[in-house]
């Protein structure tokens, strides 16, 4: 069965990045700096993709581009039968997992978008909680609004890796900036949003300690998707022509950036009203809301058409990260069992959706119901994130630097020693030793041990 490819240089940035750029970037980095001293996060957040970030894209890139097919087969095909195939099926797994419970909080988005189009979304504190209360414990509303992006995304999957993936990748990415954009200087134009910029931007050290830096290591972890074998995936659809280093250090930039014009669109609104930059998961349904108000409230049309434009960004950012999901399990099924590609989406849009409807309840009308104390859509996050992905990074990182023949890796990292020879023996001692170290701290430190 033929496999997709990437039509063009443009489109593999585009399509990497948007599997990396996420509420992971425009959610959680915000609210992750606001918990942990601002500025200071940020440099070292910057420093933990340098250090882990690229080396730990490069090493998925190098399996998936070797491997020219799935997760699973990619990793059995590098390791000889051996079974380092589980390292692939862990990462299926985990991203399946992940699109299940994120369709929810998309779902999320989705229903604030339309209540924004509708003007639900402006009014004093109270109602904005009561909405999202009301809202969030209905029974079918959060699991229709969920199912519906997983519908959105499965029809962008079957129409394949260029027509569908990459063309819908090269307008999403666009347009996301762009409204980026204009919501940052939306907020930097509000009276005191310069303390704001100068909490992101001027960093205070004194507040970094141990961890802030493991924080930080997490959220760099988090935002490139490093684990879920999105990299891998995508890695096999690139040409022989990639350029391996080039690619990751443009999708790392570009996701940074992104992350950081997130924080210049929050914290100064934030601080021009005098909201707490660290409210957690709240921010974008309870915090911002209140902030769109206060800061805009004098302009009725303006925090209307601020709000609009916000909920979208999220959606876009959403899709971009639920398409990529996606095409970890569809690629799988469509190889290991030679399925028709359309059948073998509707494996993981069936899968994804039966989970997303009971995550959705867990959270709202059946919230009384849980496991280990936490309810189902709590247990899967925090499964994937505290075990499942670290624990595919560090044996991707391991896999690479210790068991895949060094003349492999040699002829993937260089393009057959074309490219990037200099680098080379950087890499190999960063992913043999740095990244091992940095993601093991990360695992022990989610699961509380340090």
């Amino acid at each position: 069965m033929s496999r997709g490819n990437f039509g063009s240089k443009l489109g593999i940035i585009l399509a990497t990045a948007g599997s990396a750029v996420g509420l992971g970037n425009v959610w959680r980095f915000p609210y992750m700096t606001g918990q942990n001293g601002g500025a200071a996060f940020l440099l070292v957040y910057i420093g933990c993709i340098l250090l882990l970030g690229i080396p730990g894209m490069l090493s998925e890139f190098i399996v998936g581009r070797h491997g020219q097919s799935n997760a699973a087969k990619a990793y059995d095909k590098l390791s000889g039968g051996r079974p380092w195939k589980l390292v692939g099926y862990l990462g299926i797994l985990t991203a399946t997992i992940i699109l299940g419970f994120y369709a929810v909080i998309a779902g999320w988005c989705f229903e604030y978008l339309f209540a924004s189009l509708a003007g639900h979304t402006l009014g004093d504190a109270d109602y904005i909680q009561n909405y999202f209360v009301e809202f969030s414990s209905n029974m079918w509303r959060p699991l229709m609004w969920g199912c519906v992006f997983i519908g959105v995304t499965h029809m962008v999957i079957i129409r394949g890796v260029q027509k569908g993936i990459e063309s819908v990748s090269k307008w999403l990415m666009p347009i996301l900036m762009i409204l980026l954009l204009i919501l940052v200087g939306a907020s930097c134009s509000l009276p005191n949003a310069i303390e704001g910029v100068r909490f992101l931007l001027m960093p205070d050290f004194s507040k970094v300690d141990s961890h802030v830096v493991l924080e930080a290591l997490g959220q760099a972890f988090f935002s490139l998707s490093l684990g879920t074998a999105v990299l891998c995936t995508y890695a096999s659809y690139f040409t022989r022509e990639t350029n391996l280093l080039k690619s990751a250090s443009q999708i790392a930039v570009l996701d940074t950036l992104i992350a950081i014009l997130s924080g210049l669109m929050i914290f100064p609104a934030a601080f021009s009203v005098g909201i707490s930059p660290d409210s957690g998961p709240s921010l974008i349904f309870i915090t911002l809301p209140n902030v769109f108000q206060q800061a805009f409230g004098s302009m009725p049309v303006l925090a209307y058409v601020i709000s609009i434009m916000f909920y979208a960004l999220m959606v876009f950012a959403a899709l971009t990260s639920t398409i990529s999901m996606h095409e970890i399990g569809t690629a799988f099924f469509t190889e290991e069992m030679n399925l028709p590609r359309k059948k073998a989406a509707w494996i993981v849009t069936g899968f994804a959706s039966i989970l997303c409807i009971f995550c959705a309840w867990s959270v709202g009308a059946f919230d009384s119901i849980k496991i280990m104390g936490i309810s189902l859509m709590d247990f899967c996050d925090k499964l994937t994130a505290n075990f499942m992905l670290p624990l595919g990074a560090l044996l991707t990182c391991l896999f690479v630097g210790w068991f895949v023949p060094k003349q492999t890796v040699f002829a993937e990292f260089t393009n057959d020693g074309s490219r990037n020879v200099i680098f080379y023996n950087i890499f190999l001692v960063t992913v043999r030793y740095i990244c091992p170290i940095g993601i093991a701290l990360i695992f022990l430190h989610q699961l509380g041990v340090i």
